[in-house]
């Protein structure tokens, strides 16, 4: 899976940090980039020269690594998943006037 610029809300890996439960330390989401936990690696996109992720990237990455830390199927979303949900947030946008 990658990021969606147009539907994702994109942060700096700064950012990121303040974004994760117990807000850890901008060297561990870096960590988690380059790394990973327990296979999983956390989504990026690359601007010039600067990373970014996204919101929606951050919370497929806790629950990938969740679901793999508990020995469960790490979840994956289907095109059509993802059909609903760019369709949902267009709905959103039309009705917010945007």
């Amino acid at each position: 899976m990658s990021i969606d610029i147009q539907t994702e809300t994109t942060c700096s890996i700064a950012e990121a940090a303040k974004l994760f439960p117990g807000r850890p330390h901008v060297a561990t989401v870096w960590r988690y980039v380059h790394h990973g936990v327990h296979g999983q690696r956390l989504e990026t996109i690359k601007v010039g020269g600067k990373r970014f992720t996204s919101h929606e990237a951050i919370e497929r990455f806790i629950e990938r690594v969740t679901a793999a830390a508990d020995r469960q199927e790490i979840p994956v979303r289907s095109a059509k998943q993802r059909a609903r949900d760019i369709a949902r947030a267009e709905a959103e946008l039309a009705a917010a006037g945007i």
